[in-house]
C-alpha cells in the first residue's frame, strides 16, 4: 500500500475519536417506540466507515493473532466502550486474556556444526535456514552432540543393520519422501536421539529451500496454536534435521569414506543446538463490553453479539492484509451497535458484546471464552448473535446459519427471517456451510440458540485487496440495525428462541 493509504488511516483515527458523542450528551430515554427509533437512527454509515478506515488501515498490519496491530485494535473498541460509558465484562476488566501456545526460533543462538573426530578436528558451522532446516514441530529447546549413524534409504532391513550402533546417536538417512513417521518410530525404539535427513537428488523433483523455504516465516516470526493438554505418555522430543545437498557434500568431505553401508559410524559428530523466544507461549486477548439490563430479574439473562477482530497479518514480503471486510466489518459493526444502544438505553435483560481474537487460527478466542464462561452480575447467557464479513456483495441480501435446513435451525433465526426485510434485505440465503467455521458454533456448545449473519466471501477473501474502500458502509449500518431489533424482540417477559 501506498504512504497515502497511511495518512487515510491517520485521519479516520481523528474521525473515529471525534465521530462519537459522549454518553452525557444523548437525549434523555423516551418511550420504548422512541427509543428503539433513537437508536436506529444513531447507526450511521459514515461512521462505521470511518471506524472500518481505521482498523483496516495498513499501521494495524492485519491484526494477526498475536501482533502488536491486534493489540492496538483491542485498545481502540476498549477505549470506544469506555467514551460511550460501557461496563468491563471481563473478570478483571475489559480484556479477558488467554494463553496460546507461541514458539518461535531464536536465532542466532539456534545453529549446528558438524566436527570431525573427538571434537579436535576439522569443523563445520551449519547456518539455520541455509544450511539445514527444520519444520514447526522440530522446534523445542535442544541441545545435541552426539555421533551418527548412517541408516540408509531406512527401510527394514537397513534400519535392523543400524539398530545396534544407534543407541545415543544421530542417525542419517536418505529423505525417502514419505512422512517419516515409522522410520522415525524405528529410531526411536533403537534408542536414536535425533535424526539428519538427506536431500533428495535434484532429479526427484523436491528441493528442501522449496519445501521448508516457506516454513522459515512461521519459524521466525512465530504461529500461535491452542494449547495441547500435558500428556505424560507423549515421547521425549525426538528432533529432526534437513541437510540440503550442498552441506551434505561438505560432511562427505569430512567423513570421506565411501560408498556408506547401513548400520556405519562415521567419524563425525553433529551439534545441534536449538533455542526458543520466551517460554513458548503468549498471551491473547478478546474484549468484552457489559449493557446491564434494568429488569432484576432479566437481567440476569444476557445476550452475547459476538464478533472476531483479528485477521490473517503481514506476509513475509511486507505485503499486509488489511481484512476490511472480514472482519473489519463486523468488528466496526459492534461499535455502531453499542454506540445505538447507549442512545437507547438500557434494556430489560442484559447485552454482552464480545470481540474474540484467535477466529482465522482455529476460532480460538470464543474457544477460550467459552471454555470458561464469565459474566457480571452472576449472570448467564441465553443466546448469541454472531457477525462476520457483513460489508460486500450484494445490498439486498444476507446470509444466515442456521437455516431451516439446519439441526439447529432456531428462533433467533426465524428472528431474522421476519425482520430483515425491514432493513432491506430481501433475499435470505443459507450460510449452513459456515456454521462451523465462524465463532458461533463455540458458543453452541453453551447450549443456548446462535445465528450467525454473513454476506459470504468474495474475490478479496484473505487477499490484500480486502481493502476499507470496497466496502458498503450503508449494508454494514442495515445489519447493525438488524441486531438492535432482534435485541428488542428479545425482552418480553419470556423468551421462547426454541425451533
Amino acid at each position: 500500500m501506498t504512504n497515502g493509504m497511511t495518512r487515510t488511516c491517520r485521519f479516520a483515527l481523528l474521525a473515529a475519536l471525534f465521530a462519537t458523542p459522549a454518553p452525557g450528551q444523548q437525549p434523555p430515554p423516551g418511550s420504548d417506540g422512541a427509543a428503539l427509533s433513537r437508536a436506529l437512527d444513531s447507526v450511521r454509515a459514515d461512521r462505521i466507515v470511518a471506524d472500518v478506515f481505521f482498523v483496516a488501515c495498513d499501521d494495524m498490519g492485519g491484526r494477526d493473532t498475536p501482533s502488536t496491530g491486534q493489540r492496538l485494535a483491542a485498545r481502540f473498541v476498549k477505549n470506544r466502550l469506555q467514551r460511550l460509558g460501557w461496563k468491563p465484562g471481563a473478570r478483571d476488566g475489559w480484556l479477558q486474556t488467554y494463553p496460546l501456545a507461541y514458539k518461535r526460533v531464536k536465532e542466532p543462538d539456534t545453529r549446528a556444526a558438524i566436527q570431525r573426530g573427538d571434537g579436535t578436528g576439522e569443523r563445520i558451522e551449519l547456518e539455520f535456514g541455509r544450511d539445514y532446516y527444520f519444520s514447526v514441530r522440530d522446534l523445542e529447546t535442544f541441545d545435541g552432540n552426539a555421533g551418527v549413524v548412517f541408516c540408509g534409504a531406512g527401510t527394514q532391513e537397513e534400519l535392523a543393520a543400524a539398530a545396534p550402533a544407534l543407541k545415543g546417536r544421530f542417525a542419517l538417512c536418505l529423505d525417502g519422501g514419505d512422512d517419516g513417521r515409522a522410520v522415525e518410530e524405528a529410531l526411536r525404539a533403537a534408542g536414536a536421539i535425533g535424526a539428519l535427513f538427506m536431500e533428495p537428488p535434484r532429479s526427484s523433483g523436491r528441493s528442501y529451500v522449496q519445501d521448508f523455504g516457506p516454513r522459515l516465516g512461521f519459524l521466525r516470526t512465530g504461529r500461535a496454536a491452542w494449547p495441547a493438554e500435558p500428556d505424560p505418555r507423549q515421547a521425549p522430543f525426538f528432533p529432526r534435521a534437513y541437510l540440503p545437498n550442498e552441506t551434505v557434500a561438505r560432511m562427505m568431505a569430512l567423513v570421506g569414506t565411501a560408498p556408506l553401508a547401513a548400520g556405519q559410524e562415521l567419524p563425525i559428530r553433529f551439534i545441534d543446538t536449538r533455542r526458543v523466544v520466551g517460554d513458548g507461549k503468549v498471551y491473547c486477548e478478546n474484549v468484552c463490553g457489559w449493557w446491564p439490563g434494568s429488569d432484576p430479574a432479566l437481567g440476569k439473562q444476557v445476550i452475547l453479539v459476538s464478533a472476531h477482530y483479528d485477521h490473517v497479518g503481514t506476509a513475509a514480503d511486507g505485503t499486509v492484509y488489511n481484512g476490511a471486510d472480514d472482519n473489519g466489518s463486523g468488528t466496526c459493526g459492534l461499535l455502531a451497535l453499542a454506540e445505538a444502544l447507549v442512545f437507547e438505553g438500557p434494556l430489560r435483560r442484559s447485552v454482552m458484546l464480545i470481540w474474540v481474537s484467535g477466529e482465522e487460527k482455529g476460532l480460538y478466542g470464543s474457544k477460550a471464552w467459552t471454555s470458561a464462561p464469565w459474566l457480571p452480575d452472576d449472570a448467564r447467557p441465553v443466546a448469541d448473535i454472531n457477525i462476520d464479513m457483513i460489508g460486500r456483495n450484494a445490498p439486498h441480501q444476507i446470509l444466515v446459519t442456521p437455516s431451516h435446513d439446519h439441526a439447529s435451525y432456531n428462533g433467533l433465526t426465524k428472528m431474522v427471517e421476519r425482520l430483515a426485510p425491514e432493513e432491506g434485505f430481501t433475499t435470505i440465503g443459507s450460510a449452513d456451510a459456515y456454521y462451523t467455521r465462524s465463532d458461533q458454533v463455540n458458543f453452541a456448545r453453551l447450549g443456548i440458540p446462535v445465528t450467525f449473519l454473513f454476506s459470504d466471501v468474495h474475490a478479496d477473501y484473505h487477499k490484500p485487496s480486502d481493502d476499507p474502500e470496497k466496502i458498503d458502509g450503508d449494508k454494514i449500518r442495515r445489519v447493525v440495525r438488524l441486531v438492535l431489533r432482534m435485541l428488542n424482540e428479545m425482552q418480553g417477559d419470556s423468551l421462547d428462541l426454541g425451533k
